[in-house]
């Protein structure tokens, strides 16, 4: 599997950031400044995504990119943002000797809804977008893009950050993006919550349109170590509250280092 990582900083405790749908590794700019005062930050573009043109169906489970990822990398914290929250779950969760802690960003368990399952979003969302993808791609990373910063009080700024950022290395690959809409529509690692032997922190943004709050808290409640934090904002909360983040990151970065 071709991925791309880049790593900012020389020093510190080793933090991995992993991005969402249709985007890539550099929609974590804010983010990396904050974090690479203390850190040294591995960025990872997924296949398919950014810099990482290659792709090849199967590239996106997220098993198997956890699994790429730390063969690719030393051990460290890692941070992962909507479908790249999934992937850091899977590599807490089965490379826990190589991924000391865990931070999930607007990243559900389970992103749609079910009858035991109330928060997430109807699957018909992602079916929506898969259609949208067929009829008119820019259109559809476009809705997709408003629904990630709608509700957001910096709704605009925020709208503009991620339109600058997701075409910047070329368009994604389609066939990623249909790999990862059908993994957000059937991905579910409830059950294995219990298992997650590394501290995690669970990062909702109070006015997220597509991981409602109170599916991070339940995960958070689900994870022996787990915490769960709610910040004012959308789907992407490290796009105006990159401090705020970096703060979290840092605390799971000392729990790791306690006794």
């Amino acid at each position: 599997m071709d991925l791309t990582i880049t790593r900012t900083g020389d020093a510190g405790p080793d933090v991995m950031l992993v991005h969402g749908w249709a985007m890539h590794g550099g929609i974590f700019g804010g983010l990396v400044d904050a974090l690479a005062m203390r850190c040294r930050v591995h960025v990872v573009d997924l296949p398919g995504h950014g810099r990482t043109s290659a792709f090849v169906p199967g590239d996106l489970d997220p098993a198997r990119c956890a699994a790429a990822i730390a063969a690719a990398t030393p051990p460290a914290t890692w941070v992962g943002w909507s479908l790249g929250g999934l992937v850091s779950m899977h590599g807490a969760l089965a490379h826990a000797g190589h991924v000391r802690g865990l931070v999930a960003i607007a990243a559900s368990p389970r992103f749609v809804t079910a009858d035991d399952w109330p928060h997430g979003v109807p699957a018909s969302v992602f079916a929506g977008f898969a259609a949208g993808l067929e009829a008119n791609f820019q259109h559809a990373i476009e809705r997709f893009l408003a629904l990630e910063t709608l509700g957001s009080p910096h709704a605009q700024d925020e709208l503009r950050a991620l339109r600058a950022r997701v075409f910047e290395h070329g368009d994604p690959s389609r066939e990623a993006l249909r790999e990862g809409l059908d993994i957000l529509d059937r991905e579910d690692v409830r059950a294995r919550l219990p298992g997650l032997a590394v501290p995690s922190c669970w990062i909702a943004g109070r006015r997220d349109r597509i991981v409602p709050p109170a599916a991070m808290q339940w995960a958070a409640e689900a994870s022996p170590r787990g915490r769960f934090v709610e910040l004012p904002t959308g789907h992407a909360p490290f796009l105006s509250e990159a401090d705020a983040v970096a703060t979290q990151v840092f605390a799971v970065i000392d729990e790791t280092a306690a006794p």
